[in-house]
């Protein structure tokens, strides 16, 4: 049994594994969108979450522990400039995984990963979209007077 055991293995040996994952994550931390599969997706997000979180921390420390998974220095700097800014108050959570379908040839299941976008500054109370209550109509207010019966199916004839 495969109890506390994290993470997949997606059919590959160790050193392959990472090597996916961190392509994986290089891609997507240098355009913020990558298509991939389900499992792959979710994957992905635990380790994008975790390197952002290395970004958030911004010590030097942090900084060599994600230039040992992230394979491009600019994606480094981008993560620890501009990504660690733009997630600073989130307490987790940073990516959205959003299914598209089913690729062509394998019928894998295909989502898109992509990082969240800044928030937008919260809307003062009573700024947004009103809704109204519908009023319900008494009995006597109703076109004839009376109250409607309910409509009900006739049933079908059996022969």
């Amino acid at each position: 049994m495969r109890h506390l055991r994290a993470g997949k293995k997606f059919n590959r040996s160790a050193s392959h594994r990472r090597a996916l994952l961190r392509n994986l994550v290089t891609s997507l931390l240098r355009h913020e969108r990558i298509q991939t599969t389900d499992p792959k997706a979710k994957e992905l997000r635990r380790w994008a979450d975790w390197m952002i979180g290395l970004g958030k921390q911004g010590t030097l420390h942090a900084r060599r522990q994600a230039l040992a998974v992230i394979q491009d220095e600019a994606v480094v700097h981008k993560l620890f400039d501009s990504l660690a800014a733009r997630f600073k108050e989130r307490p987790g959570g940073y990516s959205r995984i959003i299914k598209v379908g089913w690729r062509r040839g394998d019928q894998a299941a295909v989502s898109i990963i992509e990082l969240l976008p800044a928030e937008a500054p919260a809307k003062p109370e009573g700024e947004g979209r009103k809704r109204r209550r519908r009023v319900k109509k008494e009995a006597g207010e109703q076109a004839g007077g009376a109250a409607k019966a309910p409509r009900r199916r006739a049933k079908a004839a059996s022969a």
